[in-house]
């Protein structure tokens, strides 16, 4: 029977990691559509994960990418996907759709 209470334990302790973690992370949404970002300016706060939700409504395909962030997401016309940046310090960071090279944004870390 010990070994099912440490079990439980253990499992509570992860569930509760898992949430704190969850906690940490700033979530945001991108919409990507045939070389237009929106929004283009994205601010969050310095030492919080960041979770941008992107999602694609062009008719054509979309490519998330930041050189400076090392992240890069390819969607498919209707896609939707997620990319998570570590925390970064402030400043800003560029990023762009690589297959509409036009569409510029900046994260904004504060």
């Amino acid at each position: 029977m010990k070994w099912v209470s440490k079990a439980a334990l253990a499992g509570l302790f992860a569930v509760a990691a898992l949430a704190a973690r969850a906690d940490d992370a700033v979530t945001v949404k991108l919409e990507m559509a045939d070389g237009t970002l929106t929004p283009a300016r994205i601010e969050v706060p310095a030492g919080k994960r960041i979770r941008i939700e992107v999602h694609n409504g062009g008719k054509g395909a979309a490519e998330f990418e930041s050189v400076e962030l090392r992240k890069e997401k390819v969607l498919a016309p209707g896609a939707s996907s997620v990319v998570v940046i570590a925390p970064q310090t402030p400043g800003e960071y560029k990023f762009f759709d690589d297959f509409h090279q036009a569409a510029r944004g900046v994260i904004v870390v504060k």
